[in-house]
């Protein structure tokens, strides 16, 4: 086992080189914000979705964007309003007078990285709609079901500060992503460094790292990476005592938790964690791994009881409460 081990550490330090490359490109124009670039990394080799929350102006376009030029990866933009409908998103059938038939009108969802923004925004059909695609990776225009290519990343933005005129996602909705990521301010130092990168307005340039081939090696790569039996145990223990905390020993979260964390979460948890320990360039997963991306994962699926709510909690406390509580391997 150590023998296999150790082959598979110096495999995934070779094959992981190219992440540490696309990082430090995406590093020439987005200043600090590592752990937003790390998570998606994460969510693109994990084939998974993310959910931003942050005011505007924290270049969550921006990271986007980038990340499509040194990907070298289709990127579309759709500014979510009251007004969209599914077909703004999807497409559409048109008529074609000369010919006296219909053609299919592909939208703006078949690409490889998919900008949401303000995706609370939009009523609850058009979200539907995105969330069917992120799910099913196919949509239906008319009587036909188009594919959607891979590689498909969803990065969906809202705004957690405005919420009149929005529609929040529902529950069984916000558990298909992946990950939910909070972005704050940059540190006085980064925003100078921002100041003096962006107030020329000039493009930085930049080479395409990955290519879809490589990034489809990649997304291969990772699942090599070993997973003890007791950290899978571990991430079981975390998810279950977001369920039932009284059998964690954590009694006092019982009446701040209405629902815990789903079966899904133990999937994304687990793959999120693998994805981690790539991109660090490890071929094995840590307690330390789980940690850090356990909020991640777990903050958009644990919902807080009205208890909890009077209080002022948020589900990142209670998930602090719980990674306290559940004993490490």
């Amino acid at each position: 086992m150590a023998h296999d081990l150790a082959f598979i550490n110096e495999r995934i330090k070779e094959e992981s080189a190219a992440i540490e490359q696309t990082l430090a490109e995406m590093g020439k124009v987005i200043v600090g914000q590592k752990e937003l670039l790390e998570r998606m990394m994460i969510a693109l080799l994990a084939s998974g979705h993310i959910l931003l929350e942050g005011v505007p102006g924290l270049a969550k376009t921006l990271a986007v964007k980038t990340l499509a030029r040194v990907t070298d990866l289709d990127f579309k933009r759709i500014q979510f309003t009251p007004d969209l409908l599914p077909a703004d998103l999807t497409g559409t059938m048109v008529f074609n007078p000369k010919t006296a038939e219909f053609t299919t009108r592909k939208g703006p969802i078949f690409t490889n990285l998919l900008l949401a923004d303000e995706i609370n925004r939009a009523p609850a059909k058009v979200q539907s709609a995105l969330l069917e695609a992120m799910q099913e990776l196919q949509v239906t225009i008319g009587e036909e079901s188009h594919p959607i290519a891979r590689p498909f990343l969803v990065m969906a933005t809202q705004n957690p500060i405005e919420q009149e005129g929005t529609y929040p996602l529902p529950e069984a909705q916000i558990d298909r992503f992946l990950l939910k990521v909070r972005i704050t301010y940059p540190q006085k130092g980064e925003e100078k460094e921002i100041v003096n990168r962006m107030a020329g307005g000039g493009d930085i340039p930049l080479k395409a790292v990955l290519g879809r081939a490589a990034l489809a090696r990649l997304q291969a790569s990772y699942q090599m990476v070993y997973i003890d039996e007791r950290i899978k145990d571990y991430i079981i223990e975390l998810v279950h005592a977001t369920r039932f905390p009284q059998e964690a020993g954590i009694a006092k979260l019982k009446n701040l938790i209405q629902f815990g964390a789903s079966p899904r979460a133990s999937i994304y948890l687990t793959e999120a964690s693998k994805a981690l320990a790539f991109i660090r360039r490890r071929g094995y997963v840590t307690p330390e791994d789980v940690k850090t991306v356990g909020r991640d994962v777990l903050r958009h699926r644990i919902i807080l009881s009205y208890e909890a709510e009077a209080e002022g909690l948020t589900s990142d406390d209670i998930i602090s409460d719980v990674f306290n509580n559940v004993v490490v391997p």
